[in-house]
């Protein structure tokens, strides 16, 4: 079997009596995309720091290429960083600031230029070498922060919040340019986000992060489409989720009642009958038609439609006075389809909904 790029085994972090981090483990594949993703105060940036080695663990231990590296300094490591606020040398020259990590490890001029020269081309800015960092746009200054993380080839590259500072379609321009260059360079990434769009987008992995610990890990389609917890299913993308009791289950699947009706749902864990639970349905999964026309469905009265370009959102309020949400594909929401003031229903297939306790 190959060997992992990185381990982390029962990582922990403390501050006073906060803990910060609390036995996170995790490995990383050669050539691997793994984002850490979560909210604010998770523990994703302060996991991502200790693996730089700017922060120390207080347990637990870190291995790169099956080495242990907690207690090495940064420059040690093996390991290139890409911080969300470029920390460019002002006064050095885009050409300067690449070099420098050579620079730094004695490595011969000829040999500095070869490289500078290869990671600029790599990141489309081989004409910009003379410039200074404040002559470049955001965009540009990013790319230079990447070439400079990767001209020496580490064996990990660490990204916090890269593209955190850029408006929406330069970001999803940098996406693109970020995964060309990880596939060209066949580099492994540790990379950390709050943005769930940016992260489904550029990962192999997730590991979805929750005070300090980690919820669940696995590829955006395993995450999407099978959250583990809840707190999994609320944080990635919208979800609705309809309040109900178990009447039974089965091999993984669920009865249950919600609203008054009865309806199929999966489980990811066993859960015993009768107890109070939610169904967790993505708004995109939702099948809304007008009532009468679906008889298992849950009946509501559609409040208010949202014009979204390529798909509409529909509002749909129920007995409990809860609002829950259907969304449409542009080519579905015809004129002809049900309208504000119409009583509606709200059905979905089993595969598609998944029981969580309270």
């Amino acid at each position: 079997m190959t060997q992992p790029v990185l381990e982390l085994s029962g990582i922990r972090k403390s501050y006073g009596s906060h803990v910060a981090v609390e036995n996170v483990d995790l490995s990383l594949d050669p050539e691997e995309f793994v984002t850490f993703l979560g909210p604010s105060g998770s523990g994703k940036t302060t996991t991502l720091m200790m693996v730089a080695g700017l922060q120390q663990p207080d347990g637990g231990s870190i291995r790169l290429g099956g080495a242990p590296i907690e207690r090495q300094p940064p420059y040690r490591r093996d390991i290139g960083m890409v911080f969300q606020h470029y920390a460019l040398f002002p006064h050095m020259s885009v050409r300067k600031n690449v070099a420098f990590p050579l620079e730094m490890r004695g490595v011969a001029a000829a040999e500095i230029a070869r490289q500078v020269a290869d990671a600029l081309e790599l990141v489309g800015l081989a004409e910009y070498g003379h410039r200074l960092p404040r002559q470049l746009s955001g965009g540009q200054q990013q790319r230079v922060a990447l070439a400079r993380a990767m001209v020496y080839r580490p064996a990990l590259l660490l990204m916090d919040e890269p593209l955190g500072a850029l408006d929406k379609k330069l970001r999803e321009q940098m996406q693109r340019e970020i995964k060309r260059v990880h596939r060209e360079r066949r580099i492994s990434v540790l990379y950390v986000t709050h943005d769930q769009e940016e992260a489904l987008t550029m990962s192999d992995r997730i590991a979805v992060f929750n005070r300090g610990r980690i919820e669940q890990i696995g590829t955006p389609s395993e995450l999407y489409e099978r959250p583990a917890t809840r707190f999994v299913a609320d944080f990635l993308g919208d979800t609705n989720f309809f309040p109900g009791c178990v009447l039974g289950s089965s091999g993984g699947h669920c009865l249950v009642e919600v609203l008054g009706r009865r309806v199929e749902a999966m489980s990811p864990t066993p859960i015993a009958d009768g107890s109070a639970i939610v169904v967790a349905v993505r708004p995109e999964r939702v099948r809304l038609q007008r009532a009468g026309s679906q008889a298992d469905g849950l009946t509501g009265r559609l409040a208010e439609v949202i014009y979204l370009g390529a798909a509409r959102r529909c509002v749909v309020r129920l007995a409990d006075g809860g609002d829950y949400f259907a969304l449409q594909p542009a080519g579905d929401a015809e004129a002809s389809g049900p309208q504000p003031g119409e009583e509606v229903s709200l059905s979905w297939d089993l595969r598609h909904a998944t029981v969580f306790p309270l």
